[in-house]
């Protein structure tokens, strides 16, 4: 029953209001039950006021409240205590670890994203060629703002004799994209026989000239226009292309979009880090979903440091990402000792290897999310 609601008003409750059905499931009820004891809904007939919804709702958000500070007390307070409190059965005054966990990692990214300016970098966008950089005696045109960094630098790289180099290079590169942009159908076609690599490069190239140069904005354009075979692979080409056109003029909002994803990242590689950690205590009478509870709830509770040190540095204009880390640090050492109840040196040896676990799997997480944000950008 630990979903019943707390009542600001007795009206829905009155014994001439109550049912011997569930309105919501059907379950056969007595008159004397105020809940369901099948679904938890609150027995009643009457119809619902304005007064009567909004007192659901705040019944709903004290109900919830009282749940995240019990949850955030015992996380904070007792480490490793409030996961075997959980899987021993004691759930109903907790907050659920995975839905606390996405909601701390969103309020987190978001906090990040809307505090970042990274439109900015919106200004190195990738849309010049190569020879527009040579001035028209062969030197170095380039704006750094800064005339006398731009001048020195010029200086530098003219004594280098690089313009020459990369004046050849542009026209090796203009003569190339010539001839291919001349019959690009029959470049397409090409790579026919070629292995993948090469094949996928090769119309990756084609493709990219085509959508920048020829304003292919759309796959059914590309496909209907050059008579090209209307495949998979082909679509994948043509969706890597275009995205990777579009990150090289707007990197800024590239990665706006990219951080707006990164909560989902959090919750594919952990799933993964459980295995290695039921791996590691194997002879240990937990299940593989106990091991998962206990990364959810240690990583809320770093999403938690992280959202603190946010706030601290934004409003003390400091540095204090490095303090929290070490405070998670230690909590996890402790909440591995507690939850495990194993000695110093194993908890050490397991908490590194662990640990190094982690990163090289949210490093892989993050090139694989980073790669397919690219491709369906």
């Amino acid at each position: 029953m630990g979903k019943q609601l707390i009542s600001f008003t007795k009206k829905r409750d009155q014994l001439k209001y109550r049912g011997t059905s569930c309105k919501n499931c059907g379950h056969p009820l007595d008159i004397s039950d105020k809940f369901c004891p099948n679904c938890s809904q609150a027995n009643s007939t009457k119809k619902m006021t304005l007064r009567d919804f909004f007192d659901e709702f705040f019944a709903n958000v004290i109900s919830y409240d009282s749940k995240l500070l019990k949850t955030l007390s015992a996380l904070l307070l007792r480490p490793g205590t409030i996961t075997k409190d959980y899987i021993n059965g004691k759930r109903v005054s907790y907050t659920n670890p995975f839905r606390f966990l996405l909601s701390l990692a969103i309020i987190y990214f978001l906090a990040i994203s809307f505090n970042s300016d990274f439109s900015k970098f919106d200004d190195y966008a990738l849309d010049k060629d190569a020879s527009s950089f040579l001035g028209e005696n062969g030197g170095f045109n380039l704006d750094f703002g800064d005339d006398g960094q731009q001048e020195e630098l010029s200086q530098v790289m003219d004594s280098l004799k690089l313009g020459d180099n990369i004046l050849k290079i542009s026209e090796q590169i203009k003569k190339r994209d010539s001839t291919l942009l001349s019959h690009p159908t029959k470049s397409f076609k090409s790579y026919a026989d070629s292995t993948f690599a090469i094949r996928f490069s090769g119309k990756y190239k084609i493709t990219s000239l085509l959508i920048n140069r020829k304003n292919i904005k759309s796959y059914s354009k590309l496909i209907e226009e050059y008579h090209l075979s209307d495949t998979y692979e082909n679509k994948i080409v043509f969706n890597t292309a275009k995205s990777v056109s579009k990150f090289s003029k707007q990197p800024g909002s590239f990665l706006n979009e990219l951080i707006s994803k990164l909560p989902f990242a959090t919750f594919f590689f952990l799933p993964l880090f459980a295995i290695f950690i039921w791996l590691v205590y194997i002879r240990k009478r937990y299940t593989y979903t106990d091991h998962l509870i206990f990364s959810f709830h240690n990583q809320s509770l770093l999403f938690i440091l992280l959202i603190v040190s946010f706030l601290v540095d934004s409003i003390f204009a400091v540095d204090s990402g490095w303090i929290f880390i070490t405070i998670f640090s230690i909590y996890l050492y402790r909440a591995m000792r507690k939850f495990y109840g194993q000695g110093t040196f194993k908890t050490i040896v397991k908490y590194l290897f662990l640990n190094t676990i982690f990163f090289i799997l949210a490093g892989i997480s993050v090139i694989l999310l980073f790669t397919g944000s690219l491709i369906t950008y």
